[in-house]
């Protein structure tokens, strides 16, 4: 059976101008499935080659695949759709398969939107995916596919979805398929050197409002730090990878287990062979402030900190638990620790005005990270965010969903006024990083990192590629207000989906009802408690612990002030 994997072609200007990423979930779809037998699987990179449809539809026809299978992130969905459109056409017997986290929580939506979808995966791929190709190499599907957990499909009107699929337990028994990937077109910019992201953990025990990692991995997994190892010591020997960045939310959450990662690094002189970088939380910098130097021993040379917002409100809004002092020391501390800083800021929200962008740079400059990024809020449609804001939310063109592009109008600013707001950031923090601080501080590698830094968005900015401009058609102040952003406005909700996220709503609003309802319950019964519990006997200077034999009337105080009541009295009478 023959299995094809495409990684859709969708370009945002966004991440894309440090280099091209591997798209690292073909890779530990492709080795659990060759570890499942299933060993006839090829894979497409649309994006990196940008292969358009014709093209595809010639690539498909030639290699007469089984199965067609593509992923997306929101605003990569409708190319994925028009990915498997495509397939319909080329080769209509081919199963057609869509994963991601798009499709994972949006699938009625996906599935209304387009029909010609056979199948959606939904969360983790690897044990749905092989458990899906069982099913129809067995010739059991479609007959049985009702039996394999975490999929949704369509029968004649219904949108059906499986039972969810429990998590992966054991996350060592992945084998990824590096070898599938085509690695001399993987170059991280910066250093122009072949880049990797492999996996060391899934899952945030974090909550914040505006992300959907939480819900999508479920539960917070970590591998054993030396098999993460042996897979980058894989990549560095086999495939020529000379910088990576651990996929995770946040690696340094469980402290011992990155210590672990960093000594295993150092003890195999990987540290010297290859760098790399990670995103985390200011909070964990904070606590691991004396180790800072150990994790640059090991390699480590970026850390892109998620500070998100300069006004305290902003963070608490996000759930962030961080604080904007807090910001700033993390910073100092990994400056002092030579590890290069990013600051991420959000922007964007219906509360945005001129003054709190002035305010976010203002704090990006006082802070001095390294480098700084300004994201436009972007409201996830599976987040709790999305859901309190979405009287709001008046673009639903999903490809537009991509942090560059202005969703959110603020009630201050027009949407070509935020988006100059953001590049005048841009243009102020990257010129003066440019003249006073790149070519004069530091030597050697510290000051080759920030100029490739500088020409990865030099190059970005000279083919506005950088945040969509070319395609927004800004060219600075003077076209702030003749900026378009091409929104497809036929682009709605499907009633299916909303009619979803209604049921969930009613759900998710009876369980905190009944939540409220316990805790007035025990509340009361507290109170209660505490008013029928007598004051506590004056104990005699020589019997200061209460040793002394009681009355009749102290044992029966006692027996109340446990909660027992008469009846606890009765039966230690009996």
């Amino acid at each position: 059976m023959r299995i094809v994997f495409v990684h859709p072609n969708y370009h945002s200007g966004g991440a894309e101008i440090a280099g091209n990423w591997p798209p690292a979930w073909v890779a530990y779809l492709a080795g659990a499935l060759k570890t499942a037998g299933f060993t006839d699987v090829h894979f497409i990179d649309a994006m990196t080659h940008h292969i358009d449809h014709e093209q595809l539809r010639a690539r498909l026809i030639e290699l007469k695949p089984d199965v067609v299978a593509t992923t997306a992130i929101t605003p990569a969905i409708y190319t994925a759709e028009e990915t498997l459109k495509v397939a319909e056409e080329a080769v209509p017997n081919a199963l057609r398969v869509l994963g991601g986290i798009h499709a994972t929580f949006m699938y009625r939506q996906v599935l209304s939107e387009a029909p010609w979808v056979d199948v959606i995966v939904r969360g983790e791929g690897e044990e749905i995916m092989v458990a899906l190709m069982e099913c129809l190499r067995d010739g059991k599907w479609p007959s049985a596919r009702d039996k394999v957990k975490g999929i949704a499909y369509t029968e004649g009107t219904e949108i059906v979805a499986t039972p969810a699929a429990p998590t992966i337990k054991d996350l060592d028994a992945i084998e990824p398929d590096w070898s599938i990937l085509e690695w001399e077109k993987y170059i991280y910019e910066p250093l122009n050197c072949r880049v990797a992201i492999p996996n060391m953990a899934r899952g945030c025990p974090f909550t914040c409002s505006f992300c959907s990692q939480w819900k999508f991995w479920r539960d917070y997994r970590v591998r054993d730090p030396k098999k993460v190892v042996d897979e980058i010591e894989k990549l560095v020997i086999e495939h020529g990878v000379e910088f990576f960045i651990l996929a995770d939310e946040e690696p340094t959450i469980n402290k011992r287990k990155f210590v672990e990662f960093c000594q295993e690094m150092i003890d195999r002189g990987l540290n010297e062979k290859v760098k790399w970088g990670i995103n985390t939380r200011v909070t964990d910098i904070y606590r691991d402030r004396d180790l800072l130097g150990f994790y640059r021993k090991a390699g480590l040379v970026h850390i892109s900190l998620g500070t998100e917002a300069a006004a305290q409100l902003k963070l608490d809004v996000f759930n962030k638990e961080t604080t904007v002092a807090q910001n700033k020391e993390a910073i100092k501390l990994l400056r002092d620790a030579d590890i290069f800083t990013e600051a991420q800021f959000i922007v964007g929200l219906d509360n945005e005005t001129k003054e709190t962008l002035e305010e976010t740079y203002r704090m990006a400059w006082d802070w001095q990270p390294d480098l700084a990024n300004w994201a436009m809020y972007t409201p996830w449609p599976f987040t709790p965010l999305f859901q309190e804001l979405r009287d709001k939310v008046e673009v639903f063109d999903f490809s537009k969903y991509n942090f560059v592009t202005p969703i959110m109008k603020p009630e201050a600013l027009t949407r070509g006024e935020l988006l100059d707001g953001v590049m005048k950031n841009y243009r102020r923090f990257y010129m003066q990083k440019a003249l006073f601080h790149y070519p004069w501080r530091g030597t050697g590698f510290r000051r080759r990192y920030l100029l490739g830094c500088l020409k990865a968005f030099l190059k970005a900015g000279v083919g506005r590629t950088f945040y969509d401009l070319g395609k927004a058609g800004y060219w600075g102040p003077q076209s702030k207000n003749k900026v378009d952003f091409h929104f497809d406005d036929s682009r709605k909700i499907a009633d299916a989906q909303m009619a979803d996220w209604e049921a969930s709503a009613d759900r998710a609003k009876r369980a905190s009802e009944r939540r409220e309802a316990v805790k007035a319950q025990v509340k009361a019964r507290a109170e209660e408690r505490a008013a029928q519990k007598p004051e506590a006997p004056n104990l005699p200077d020589d019997d200061p612990f209460g040793l002394a034999p009681m009355s009749s009337e102290e044992e029966a105080a006692r027996a109340m002030a446990c909660g027992g009541g008469t009846k606890q009295m009765t039966d230690a009478a009996e």
